[in-house]
């Protein structure tokens, strides 16, 4: 099991989205935005949902 990744880092990753958002549109933008194998993951882990914003992502992602 992997850590979940540091709220700043994850949310630099996410940077432009345009909220609400799917999971599969947060996962294009954290690729796009070179994010490591460790916010990928965390983010293939949230539930399959849209998010509201920033802090919905976050709190998915701890939640694990």
């Amino acid at each position: 099991m992997t850590t979940a990744p540091n709220p700043i880092q994850l949310q630099k990753h996410l940077k432009g989205v345009d909220y609400p958002a799917s999971k599969s549109d947060l996962l294009e933008a954290a690729r796009k935005q070179g994010a490591d194998r460790d916010t990928i993951k965390a983010l293939e882990a949230m539930p399959d949902r849209d998010y509201d914003g920033p802090n919905a992502v976050s709190q998915a992602v701890t939640q694990r």
